[in-house]
């Protein structure tokens, strides 16, 4: 079943962010998961959150979320993204 990744992210170097994205995106592709939105325009309905900036990923299945992000392409990527941005995620399991 297909599993929707929601990152929250505060982008503090808007140049290095860049190039994690550039970098990222082909090995997301390859690990089977797509962009489902990336820094649209959202507005809070209900509730106290005040994101910052949406990405919400779509992945197969939880198996290749985690192949990915635990994966060694990730985690060298992540480290850009870690000094640059600070990101709260989260993933959720779709409907057959």
């Amino acid at each position: 079943m297909p599993v929707y990744v929601i990152f929250d992210v505060e982008i503090r170097d808007i140049e290095q962010y860049q190039e994690f994205m550039a970098r990222v995106k082909p090995a997301l592709e390859q690990a089977g998961g797509k962009y489902l939105a990336r820094g649209g325009a959202h507005k809070v309905h209900e509730g106290d959150w005040q994101p910052r900036r949406i990405v919400l990923l779509e992945f197969p299945s939880l198996g290749a979320w985690e192949a990915f992000y635990n994966g060694p392409v990730y985690q060298g990527l992540k480290a850009i993204r870690d000094s640059c941005s600070s990101a709260r995620l989260v993933s959720v399991e779709g409907l057959k």
